[in-house]
């Protein structure tokens, strides 16, 4: 009975020690993020005499002058980052959950090449290709268009893997057999089985690729030229560059909360996937 008790006081302690460091590592995490949006609310001069838990008055002003700003289209810069990285996600997950799908449903010569090609794309990184990929659109006369940032999302190899080990574990093969017989055709199993089952896997890639999207710096900086089709994270860069003299950071603290803002919103819509993605096909009945 005592080695019970001592047993059931053990895992007590250990259950409250784990909360106690998850509520700390979610306080650390979040302070930033409350740091970030209290500075939003001061002015320029405030914020040169360090940093406050109260939040200030000049909310409305900063968001006045960046939306009013004559020099950075922050409307349109708001918009072509939806755009691209809505697109991206969506058209990433799709085509990756069809190829995983492709691998994982049919027996084929080269089977196992495919998928070992696929792994080895993903380990090049995205600064090597740089170079012929600018080659590439400039001649299909695709420079400062959006194309360039979309269309290649399509091939993720990162995505596709991960949809791949989550299929061997949710999406049995006597179920797709089972489809087949009642007469179903490829396409409609693999939107109507495949793609419903995949539900929480999908939704933790289309996060992590609308993120990844949205914080793309690199490829836009490259691709886009017009102030008008510039993304966020380069007007961002821009609005940090200007002179000192006109330097205002209550601006950059309140275009960086609008440019955050987006992400929030798709976590908290898809976020209750992440758990069952994570998780999926740990248990098998």
């Amino acid at each position: 009975m005592e080695k019970k008790k001592d047993k059931g006081v053990s895992v007590k302690t250990r259950r409250v020690i784990a909360y106690v460091v998850l509520v700390l590592v979610t306080i650390l995490c979040l302070f930033w993020f409350y740091v970030l949006f209290i500075n939003a609310t001061r002015s320029n001069s405030e914020l040169k005499h360090g940093f406050t838990m109260i939040p200030s008055s000049h909310l409305g002003e900063n968001l006045h002058n960046i939306i009013h700003s004559s020099n950075l289209p922050i409307v349109s810069g708001l918009i072509n980052s939806l755009l691209v990285a809505g697109l991206t996600a969506f058209l990433c997950t799709y085509f990756s959950t069809m190829t995983a799908f492709a691998i994982h449903a049919y027996d084929f010569k080269l089977k196992k090449v495919m998928f070992t090609f696929i792994l080895a794309v993903m380990m090049i990184p995205t600064q090597v290709t740089a170079l012929g990929f600018l080659n590439l659109i400039r001649k299909m006369e695709l420079m400062d268009s959006f194309i360039p940032l979309i269309v290649p999302s399509i091939a993720s190899p990162v995505v596709f893997f991960y949809l791949k080990q989550s299929m061997e574990a949710t999406l049995p093969m006597e179920l797709l057999e089972a489809a087949r017989i009642d007469g179903a055709g490829e396409f409609r199993i693999f939107n109507t089985v495949a793609l419903p089952l995949m539900k929480p896997a999908i939704a933790v890639q289309a996060i992590f690729a609308f993120v990844s999207s949205w914080n793309n710096y690199f490829t836009p900086a490259l691709v886009l030229k017009s102030d008008n089709k510039k993304t966020l994270p380069i007007l961002i860069a821009t609005l940090r560059s200007a002179d000192f003299l006109k330097f205002d950071m209550g601006q950059v603290y309140m275009f960086i909360a609008m440019s955050i803002l987006p992400v929030i919103v798709v976590y908290l819509i898809l976020g209750k996937n992440i758990v069952g993605g994570m998780t999926a096909g740990a248990v098998k009945g």
